[in-house]
């Protein structure tokens, strides 16, 4: 209990009286300190809950960081003109949705859509992200299961295959599953 109160929390003081069971304050008498025992279930209810609250901001850094650390690897793999690569941040599934000028579902038909519409390494350019906003979208009992992100793309490139938007504005409803967090609904203009 010691390393959890220690690890949650910023005054190691605070600690130190928690585990002795008792809050001390300094009296109005020239005695000095005194004893009051009363607090000690005021004491243990705020240590838990800076614990919790610390619990809550590590993992929603860790989950807006995750999600970060897949939309740079997507960047990358465009990059390298591995569509496969940038497809993986999105989930595998029939009810994944991709919406541009037209709305397509599915995995396999957003795949064959990107691979379709950039066939050589000319017509992808190079992809970067502006102005990213990574919403975490807690659920009723705190978890966060759902995230929105939003932000802009910009393509430098020679040639345009059937895409013809260089730069636009996007947002992504993720999902944080068995593995990690996956792209649910992209709407991209």
């Amino acid at each position: 209990m010691t390393r959890l109160l220690e690890r949650f929390s910023n005054s190691r003081a605070l600690v130190r009286v928690v585990e002795a069971g008792y809050f001390m304050r300094k009296s109005r008498s020239a005695a000095g300190f005194s004893v009051c025992s009363n607090w000690r279930p005021a004491a243990l209810a705020l240590l838990l809950m800076c614990a919790a609250l610390g619990a809550q901001a590590q993992t929603a850094g860790g989950d807006e960081g995750s999600i970060r650390a897949v939309i740079t690897t997507q960047a990358a793999a465009w990059n390298r003109g591995d569509i496969p690569t940038f497809m993986r941040a999105y989930d595998n599934s029939p009810e994944t949705t991709f919406i541009g000028l037209t709305v397509r579902k599915g995995y396999g038909p957003i795949l064959e859509r990107f691979q379709k519409a950039y066939t050589t390494p000319e017509q992808m350019g190079t992809l970067s992200f502006t102005n990213l906003e990574v919403r975490l979208l807690p659920s009723s009992c705190g978890q966060v299961e759902f995230a929105v992100v939003t932000g802009n793309f910009h393509l430098d490139r020679t040639a345009k295959g059937e895409a013809k938007k260089d730069d636009g504005v996007f947002s992504l409803l993720w999902h944080k599953g068995p593995q990690g967090w996956k792209i649910l609904l992209d709407h991209t203009s």
